[in-house]
């Protein structure tokens, strides 16, 4: 609980809305940066994924840790820790040398944002007691949220284009000063309600499946992807067996919650990954610079970011389901249309799978959630939302390792749009295995 009232919301808000855009804001920022770091650092694709990956992979095995480290040690405290390790590893990005150097350093930001993001719906809840001011309260986050993933790749272009790769890390330093000033000034203690423990068991097996699984992908490694699967039978264990486990495994009980899990992972494997090779596409075969390629992207990221409101409001009136079904549908169609792209199609090609799978993931993404905790109690669906968050998170890191490693390198043009055809077709028919899951796991209502 909070120990005394919050004498002004609206800094507090602000201030948690900052945190959750730069989370946000990293996951897709560096993506237009990746080309101008290859060229500068030597780095392969293979490298050139585990920038963006690194970062990805560390958020996803930590999310459900850093909501247990709040409620065990105050949400206030672990939002600043959260905020100053982010800051501090977000310069160490941004002086990074070499590939390893930069890898690490986005691992620290992934860790600072693996505290920072729970904390920051914990704080505003906390914050906004009232049912009808916390709703707009946490529209307001959600709203920057895909404001944020819209922005990234825009921002980056504009960045790189005026002074290199280095600045767009940079930015998130002074932004993370206001955020932890405001943090203190603003925001009270937080005592917990209740004591938990902190599953270091799982966190550790969740983050070395995880890590190992996108190695064995990235770098076709067979060791790795048996420890991979090692790791994850040793967390199933440890999470069926633990007091008070990281993932509570009986929550997958509910067929809704499973099935909606299922899909928000099949909803981000397939986003996440076509941002990278889309943006490989733009760059490095049609030879568009940072902020051409920013622009030209931008049309996926418009339509995520606008339709999400106006998704919430459909998903509460006729339920997750309709909207699941018609984005999954428009985004299917729309990643067959990369099976027409040949070595003469110009960016018009193109289009139509940028503009589908946007308009499908802002179809898909409230409703997913909503779906995710609509057959879940009242009490329980903060951690319902966590692992839906975190199930995302995890799958995205494998869908820009596969399609990375699928497309290829984009210097072997003839390969790598071959690669691309191979992509889109294994995504669409992902996107319909969806659709039948949401036909049979998703309730009408």
């Amino acid at each position: 609980m909070i120990t005394h009232a919050v004498r002004s919301k609206t800094p507090v808000l602000l201030a948690m809305c900052a945190g959750m855009f730069l989370v946000q804001l990293d996951v897709t920022v560096v993506n237009v940066a990746l080309p101008t770091i290859g060229t500068e650092l030597r780095a392969g694709l293979g490298a050139q994924q585990w920038v963006v990956d690194g970062y990805s992979v560390v958020l996803a095995a930590l999310l459900l840790t850093g909501g247990t480290l709040g409620d065990v040690f105050g949400h206030r405290r672990i939002v600043h820790i959260g905020l100053t390790i982010f800051g501090a590893a977000s310069a160490l990005c941004a002086l990074a040398g070499s590939v390893p150097w930069l890898v690490l350093a986005r691992a620290g930001q992934g860790l600072g944002a693996a505290l920072l993001l729970p904390g920051t719906l914990a704080v505003i809840t906390g914050a906004y007691p009232e049912r009808r001011e916390r709703a707009r309260a946490l529209g307001a986050w959600a709203g920057i949220s895909a404001v944020a993933l819209a922005a990234g790749p825009l921002l980056g272009g504009f960045v790189v284009a005026a002074g290199g790769w280095r600045p767009v890390f940079w930015l998130n330093v002074p932004v993370v000063v206001l955020a932890i000033l405001a943090t203190q000034r603003f925001v009270p203690p937080h005592v917990p309600a209740a004591r938990r423990r902190v599953d270091v068991a799982g966190a550790l097996t969740a983050a070395l499946a995880l890590g190992s699984g996108v190695f064995a992908v990235i770098d076709a490694n067979a060791m790795a992807a048996v420890l991979a699967v090692v790791a994850a039978v040793a967390f199933v264990v440890i999470e069926h067996r633990a007091a008070d486990p990281m993932l509570p495994l009986n929550l997958l009980r509910s067929r809704a919650t499973a099935g909606a899990n299922l899909i928000a992972m099949a909803m981000n494997f397939v986003g996440l990954g076509s941002i990278l090779v889309l943006t490989l596409y733009l760059q490095r075969v049609l030879g568009a610079d940072s902020l051409v390629a920013a622009l030209e992207v931008f049309p996926m990221f418009l339509p995520l970011s606008a339709l999400g409101p106006l998704s919430g409001r459909l998903a509460a009136r006729f339920g997750p389901r309709p909207l699941m079904l018609s984005g999954l549908a428009l985004g299917a169609l729309s990643l067959l249309n990369l099976l027409r792209i040949g070595p003469d199609s110009g960016y018009p090609a193109l289009l139509p799978t940028m503009l589908g799978l946007g308009v499908g993931m802002g179809l898909l993404t409230p409703a997913v959630v909503t779906a995710a905790v609509a057959g879940i109690p009242a009490e329980r669906a903060g951690i319902a939302s966590g692992v839906n968050n975190t199930a995302r998170q995890a799958a995205g890191a494998l869908g820009v390792a596969v399609f990375g490693a699928v497309a290829g390198e984009p210097a072997h043009r003839d390969a790598f749009l071959a690669g691309l055809h191979t992509v889109g077709l294994a995504a669409a028919v992902l996107w319909v295995a969806a659709i039948a899951v949401t036909l049979v796991t998703i309730p009408v209502r």
